[in-house]
């Protein structure tokens, strides 16, 4: 209803907005010099991932985030009054930094509503580029909300992003550059939350290469496109704690959903434990520092779950790379213990002069390294002359580990080691969304 507080012209449920090429072809010319052009190259990944893979790094952008191209198309377009009168939006993190700094370079009055456990380093930065930030409500949902009452009190454009026109058509700039850079691209793997970034490339792509995939990515607690899909129907969903913060999104736009029927081939669902594995490699292998949500495509590819693209070309959208420094590290250690390289176990050893140092000179002499190590005597039962060591050491790899667990079982009787992921982990790692293509390639003999 027009008098409801969440009501929005630009996204209305009865009469979503149709996303054209030639719009998006508008918006590359007119955001040319505010944003980067960000380079599309092939991944050192690609020979042990058997496809050849490009990243589209956008984490490039000022802000660090594809964001900045819907914004910037969207300020640009609005009235000489509204930028006077200013604009409003509620955001995660990534559209709000985009916002602050944009709106701070074209003069435009700007307040940004975050829910109050967005991640400190985006809250921090909104705040550098001269935003009026509020903190409300515990997601998206509930700022959202807030933000919006604030609007239409003020009279502020609400900015919408992930669903308003100009912002989803901003976004698909990046298909016209992957065409560009890529031109034989077989197909793009996109992150998705409320849609936009997936909409607008999936318009840009088909109608510049009709025979190109498109592939949504999401993780077990962003799936709300997932689930709309599957329904056909925009369904919310319970948005938990993610390392993806970017795609925390409850309800998918109006705009995109509309949109993306029809157009987009498949959705596929991956474990958050997957996405913090293709964090590590990314920044191992391609010495790119990328957030959560920027990793799900390559965290897809890695679950196995593109048995169809093998030798094909392929552009995963690298989308932010607004990552705390306490997550990076969590993420770094949860991929590293998913892979085998950290191994977690209990060990008693004498409690006599020379006891610990035996168990460490062990560990040396296997090339592992110790990265923690806890003794502990009071509650050790039977013998008052050992010790138990709680340690957490870094080995190579899988066979690695394998070799010391070996050698701790020879010289020690009495261990435990914890409970690792298995090797391969192919399948339990993720599960397929819809298929939407009217006659899949991965379907055909």
């Amino acid at each position: 209803m027009k008098d409801d507080v969440e009501f929005d012209e630009f996204c209305d449920p009865s009469n979503p907005r149709k996303i054209h090429y030639d719009d998006i072809l508008a918006a590359s010319k007119r955001i040319v010099g505010a944003v980067v052009k960000t380079p599309c190259t092939k991944a050192h990944i690609s020979d042990r991932l058997g496809m050849e893979i490009y990243l589209k790094q956008e984490f490039m952008q000022y802000t660090g985030c594809f964001k900045e191209r819907g914004v910037r198309n969207t300020l640009m377009l609005l009235s000489d009054e509204q930028k006077r009168t200013g604009v409003i939006t509620a955001s995660t993190g990534n559209h709000g930094l985009s916002m602050s700094y944009h709106s701070q370079l074209m003069g435009i009055p700007c307040i940004v509503a975050m829910p109050v456990h967005a991640p400190i380093t985006k809250i921090s930065k909104c705040q550098q580029f001269g935003a009026n930030l509020l903190m409300h409500g515990n997601n998206i949902g509930e700022a959202k909300r807030y933000a919006m009452g604030i609007g239409k009190e003020k009279k502020l454009r609400y900015v919408n992003g992930y669903d308003h026109p100009h912002v989803v058509e901003g976004q698909g700039t990046i298909g016209i550059e992957i065409i560009e850079q890529v031109p034989n691209v077989d197909a793009v793997l996109v992150p998705v939350g409320g849609g936009s970034l997936c909409a607008g490339i999936a318009v840009a792509v088909k109608h510049l290469k009709p025979d190109v995939e498109i592939y949504g990515v999401q993780t077990v607690k962003t799936c709300s496109m997932v689930e709309s899909l599957k329904k056909n129907e925009r369904t919310p969903i319970l948005i938990e704690a993610t390392i993806a913060d970017g795609l925390a999104v409850n309800l998918v736009g109006v705009n995109t959903f509309y949109n993306l029927k029809g157009m987009l081939d498949k959705m596929v669902v991956v474990k958050e434990d997957w996405v913090a594995r293709a964090v590590m490699h990314i920044v191992e292998e391609e010495r790119f520092v990328v957030e959560g949500a920027a990793a799900v495509s390559v965290a897809a590819i890695m679950a196995g779950l593109f048995p169809n693209l093998k030798g094909k070309k392929v552009v995963c959208i690298l989308s932010g790379g607004n990552i705390d420094t306490t997550t990076l590290a969590r993420a770094l250690e949860r991929g590293m213990a998913a892979e085998g390289r950290l191994v977690k176990f209990k060990v008693t050893v004498s409690d006599r002069p020379g006891g610990m140092a035996e168990m460490c000179g062990l560990l040396a002499n296997l090339g592992v390294c110790l990265r923690d190590c806890i003794p502990e005597r009071a509650w050790v039962k039977g013998d008052i002359f050992s010790c138990e060591l709680k340690i957490i050491a870094e080995t190579r790899g899988w066979d690695h580990t394998k070799e010391l667990v070996e050698t701790i079982k020879k010289y020690y009787k009495d261990c435990f080691f914890h409970e690792s992921a298995e090797k391969s982990d192919k399948g339990p790692g993720a599960r397929r969304g819809p298929c939407l293509a009217p006659n899949p390639i991965c379907m055909q003999k």
